[in-house]
């Protein structure tokens, strides 16, 4: 580990870190209940089995930090609502994810599709996007409906991405670093740019919101992929291992196939291939070397070189708490690895 860790493990907890917009949490809790009341029975039923879920609500936080980091005390209108809008298109893709990856458990309890089935879970997806895109004309704005139409179809490009990249041993870094870009991070870059863009910041420092928001959301992509390798499924939320088992090829197998020693990386190969095929015991042996190899420390290392690339966007931003904050935030996003 990096010399980053001492400093990570003593970051302070999420709650404390969004301390200077508890307020506008609480109003976005308000807007969210409001906005997914149906008249269809089993949309509130599913849309409120979500809301129970829980969720950190990043996305949203980070267009409230942004917001009040750069309106210098002005009001930011319409930023519950487009939060909100945020949170619903982060929903519909969790929706549709755990359809399309057969997953059963998020966040520490059954996905939506295990309790009620694959087609509901797509269907109130679907409305959650069609809700979404409602909300968004709100404000009545052109380009933030351009930043949150772009971001929609860029995430979907990325599902799949993904998707193509499934049980493929060939998979490059650059390819995974495409995914990311595209399936996570943009919808974090969306998210702070739409706080500078609603709190009318100077376009310097809209985008560096918004080179900020795609580092930040990199680096949280990075360690939900070092976490599952490393982590217990008590701390994940979700089960161990699940991206091996799906064939997936995260940053932490391709370290492995570019770097591990030949039975290493026939290893790996097979796992991606046909990990149908694997028994447990195979499965655990591979998971072991990704352990061993190195690969979860190069993880790391990408992840912190990104943590400090989104902080130095930060420069130009005024020294107020939401600014703090934000500083904040990438140690917090390191410090989940701890």
């Amino acid at each position: 580990m990096s010399s980053n860790a001492d400093a990570a493990q003593a970051v302070v907890s999420l709650s404390n870190i969004l301390h200077p917009i508890d307020a506008d949490m609480k109003t976005l809790d308000q807007v969210i209940k409001k906005s997914l009341s149906s008249d269809v029975a089993l949309i509130n039923q599913i849309s409120q089995y979500l809301i129970e879920a829980g969720g950190k609500r990043i996305r949203p936080a980070l267009l409230f930090l942004i917001s009040n980091s750069l309106s210098n005390n002005k009001p930011v209108l319409y930023r519950h609502e487009i939060a909100a809008v945020l949170e619903f298109i982060h929903t519909a893709t969790l929706l549709h994810d755990d359809v399309v990856d057969e997953s059963d458990l998020r966040r520490g309890r059954k996905t939506a599709n295990a309790v009620f089935g694959n087609a509901a879970s797509v269907l109130v997806g679907d409305f959650l996007y069609s809700r979404a895109f409602q909300m968004m004309v709100i404000p009545g704005e052109l380009r933030i409906m351009e930043i949150l139409s772009s971001a929609t179809n860029i995430i979907a490009e990325g599902e799949v991405l993904q998707l193509l990249n499934l049980n493929d041993p060939l998979v490059s870094e650059d390819r995974y670093n495409k995914v990311i870009l595209y399936k996570t991070a943009k919808l974090f870059e969306a998210s702070a740019e739409l706080g500078a863009v609603l709190a009318k910041a100077s376009p310097a420092n809209t985008l560096a919101a918004a080179e900020f928001g795609q580092h930040i959301g990199v680096v949280f992509q990075l360690i939900d992929d070092w976490l599952d390798y490393a982590a217990s499924s008590a701390v994940l939320g979700k089960n161990a291992g699940d991206d091996l088992r799906e064939g997936k090829p995260t940053l932490p197998l391709i370290y492995l196939l570019n770097e591990g020693s030949e039975v290493q990386k026939a290893m790996a190969a097979r796992a991606i291939e046909q990990i149908d095929e694997c028994d447990e015991e195979f499965f655990q042996e591979v998971m072991q070397a990704v352990k061993t190899s190195g690969a979860l420390d190069y993880t790391i290392a990408q992840a912190e070189s990104k943590a400090a690339q989104a902080k130095n966007c930060l420069a130009g931003f005024s020294d107020n708490p939401s600014t703090q904050a934000l500083y904040q935030l990438c140690d917090y996003s390191l410090s989940r690895s701890f």
